[in-house]
């Protein structure tokens, strides 16, 4: 097997020598130097290749192994990581880059109102049916035109700093861009295709026969209560998920 010895540590670089070094592995393996499954060089070869004590090389295997590149099995050496489709992740940047900071988008409150749970709503939240909500029902329109329907059902408590910053038009913005202002844990998020109600469609400007993307979403404060249970409602035509499988180049 052809080996690049070309490329050295540095070591007037910003980068420590255990980083180089990863860079280098990475690169050979994207170049198939080193083709998924095959056995990268052993510690004691890499610190003698490249100049680097043992600490460096087994901080290089543990990066590359964080970053899902290779596999390290006891007694038998490390291994580069073949393409797995189960590996791939979904981030919901292509959603908040939908609202975008050039003035074009903008959120407009529909409706804001006291509702008492039904069912489902209570059963989300860890209501008693009948309980308090507030709900409220916003639309995301870019350069005018409708892209995004958006309704929620928040615990009934205005005491909660969720309920006040919730009742803001920009608090979408802030909920994806991680800098808004409630008072939030974690949140569950389900993704799948729906067909759209008359109503939703009607928002929506497009026909209900066309499917779109429902994002349900359910947030828990820090003690672990549900405060928000909702769903966003894209068109399909406006909002498109991809995602990176394998090794990246860098």
């Amino acid at each position: 097997m052809k080996i690049e010895t070309l490329q050295t540590i540095n070591r007037d670089f910003m980068d420590p020598p255990y980083v180089q070094l990863a860079n280098i592995l990475r690169n050979q393996i994207v170049k198939g130097i080193f083709p998924p499954g095959a056995r990268i060089p052993s510690e004691s070869e890499l610190c003698k290749r490249y100049h680097v004590s043992h600490m460096t090389v087994r901080r290089t295997i543990k990066l590359l192994s964080d970053q899902g590149v290779v596999d390290t099995f006891q007694g038998r050496g490390t291994f580069v990581k073949g393409m797995q489709l189960k590996s791939g992740t979904f981030k919901l940047r292509e959603l908040d880059d939908l609202f975008g900071e050039d003035g074009k988008t903008k959120v407009k409150l529909l409706e804001a109102r006291v509702a008492k749970a039904d069912k489902i709503i209570a059963q989300k939240l860890r209501l008693k049916k009948g309980d308090r909500t507030i709900f409220i029902k916003r639309l995301l329109l870019q350069n005018g035109d409708p892209v995004l329907y958006h309704k929620e059902y928040l615990i009934g408590d205005p005491t909660q700093p969720i309920v006040e910053s919730e009742m803001e038009v920009t608090s979408l913005h802030g909920l994806f861009a991680g800098n808004g202002e409630s008072n939030l844990k974690r949140g569950e998020l389900t993704i799948e295709a729906v067909q759209l109600e008359e109503s939703e469609a009607a928002l929506l400007k497009v026909t209900d026969s066309l499917a779109a993307l429902c994002i349900e979403h359910l947030f828990f404060d820090f003690e672990e209560r549900p405060v928000s249970w909702g769903r966003f409602i894209c068109r399909n035509d406006r909002l498109k998920f991809k995602t990176t499988v394998g090794i990246e180049t860098r």
